[in-house]
């Protein structure tokens, strides 16, 4: 937890996530006033590339690859 990110734990191997909307290096045109997310648990950097992998090639619009905050492997997708 950090001042622009708090996680709650919903049970075992899920946590929700929600940040205050402040990144840098996004496209200004993304409208955006905060983040949601959902952690799963059990995996490490190379099951969050898969999982990048995965949405991308769905068409999931991507707004940041993977890279790390500190807390663990992450990327961005936007909500469809």
């Amino acid at each position: 937890e950090t001042p622009g990110y708090i996680t709650f734990d919903l049970g075992p191997g899920a946590d929700l996530a929600l940040w205050s909307g402040q990144f840098e290096n996004l496209a200004p045109d993304v409208p955006r006033t905060g983040e949601v997310c959902l952690a799963l648990h059990g995996g490490g950097p190379d099951e969050v590339d898969a999982l990048f992998r995965q949405w991308r090639a769905k068409g999931v619009t991507i707004l940041r690859e993977p890279h790390d905050l500190g807390f663990g492997p992450t990327f961005l997708a936007a909500d469809p």
